[in-house]
C-alpha cells in the first residue's frame, strides 16, 4: 500500500472507492476512441502489439475506468476494491 500523499492520488476516491473491478484485455471502443489511460499513473492501454502500452488491466463495471496492475496493487487496500470475475 502506498502513502496517502502519493503523487498519483488526485481525488479518485470520489468515484473509485469500494468499486468492483475485473481483470480484462483492453479492446478499443471505436476507431476514434482507441485507447484509455490508467486512472492513477496515466499508463496507456491499447489493443496493439507495442511494448510501450498495456493490453490488460483492471476495469470498473462501466468499462470506462482502467487501472494498471501496479497501481491496483499499490492502492487496493486504500480504496477497498473488490475483484470480480470477467464477463
Amino acid at each position: 500500500m502506498r502513502e496517502e500523499n502519493d503523487w498519483r492520488l488526485q481525488n479518485q476516491a470520489k468515484y473509485l472507492s469500494g468499486v468492483e473491478l475485473r481483470w480484462e484485455k483492453y479492446v478499443k471502443f471505436s476507431e476514434e476512441w482507441e485507447h484509455e489511460h490508467c486512472q492513477f499513473c496515466w499508463a496507456k492501454f491499447m489493443d496493439v502489439d507495442d511494448p510501450e502500452v498495456l493490453r490488460e488491466g483492471y476495469v470498473d463495471e462501466s468499462g470506462d475506468r482502467w487501472i494498471c496492475e501496479e497501481c491496483f496493487e499499490d492502492f487496493r487496500d486504500l480504496f477497498g476494491w473488490r475483484v470480480v470475475r470477467s464477463k
